[in-house]
């Protein structure tokens, strides 16, 4: 494996984060949980791995997912009346995970409320093959209608790998990043596992998320590696999952 870690510690416990804020748990609004009962299991298998506060993000992508803050309003209001229901200790929120393209771009011209994590943060993720053409452009205009860019999973889009610098710009330009914690075992294999540590040394992780969709990535959450890591960054300040 490709990971950081020594060893596999069966009491995974991830209360250090507090909060998880990127997840697919609404039921059948994007590629995440089909039904309620499924939400349902994977928060409660949340909440035995340690997590107090769930912030969860369905994707908002134009030419797969036409959500938008109604869609994921009455989504989270039906989870969340489940969560109450059934008496569960854990507070759930809603945001959205926004595909930067054409129809993002157009929520920012007409001025539409972004759904945020807290305040002025938003969850934003580009497409996989490659990145947006104006790029710089769109952040800009997010940053000048006063929210700030939190980069979802930096270390899966690869075509960054041999360009760096693109990094360190975002960065520089005051965007936050949230690493997936499965990218740090080598669940999506060798090449995110090599950018995410080089964001760890580089300092430039400010949040870590679960982007949970599923049972399988659950059952590769309560299966973690030593915590150790996690950890450590929680202890050096840089990680602020417990603020949201």
């Amino acid at each position: 494996m490709f990971s950081f870690f020594r060893k596999k510690n069966n009491d995974v416990d991830f209360s250090a984060l507090y909060a998880d804020m990127h997840s697919h748990l609404i039921p059948a609004i994007d590629d995440g949980v089909p039904d309620m009962d499924t939400a349902i299991t994977l928060i409660t298998g949340m909440m035995n791995i340690g997590y107090k506060k769930i912030i969860t993000t369905p994707h908002i992508y134009w030419d797969l997912y036409k959500n938008n803050n109604d869609i994921i309003q009455s989504g989270w209001e039906a989870v969340n009346n489940e969560i109450e229901k059934r008496r569960l200790a854990v507070d759930f929120y809603a945001a959205a995970e926004y595909l930067i393209d054409d129809h993002f771009d157009e929520l920012l011209e007409t001025d539409v409320p972004l759904l945020t994590l807290k305040e002025n943060l938003v969850l934003v993720e580009f497409s996989f093959v490659q990145g947006p053409i104006e790029l710089k452009r769109i952040l800009f205009k997010l940053q000048i209608k006063g929210y700030t860019p939190v980069i979802a999973h930096p270390e899966r889009y690869l075509y960054f790998t041999n360009d760096k610098k693109w990094y360190d710009e975002m960065k520089s330009a005051g965007c936050l990043f949230q690493v997936n914690l499965l990218s740090l075992t080598g669940f999506y294999g060798k090449a995110p596992v090599e950018l995410a540590q080089y964001l760890i040394k580089k300092k430039y992780v400010d949040l870590l998320g679960s982007d949970l969709h599923n049972a399988r990535h659950l059952d590769a959450l309560r299966n973690y590696p030593a915590t150790d890591l996690i950890s450590r960054l929680v202890d050096s300040g840089t990680i602020q999952n417990h603020l949201l």
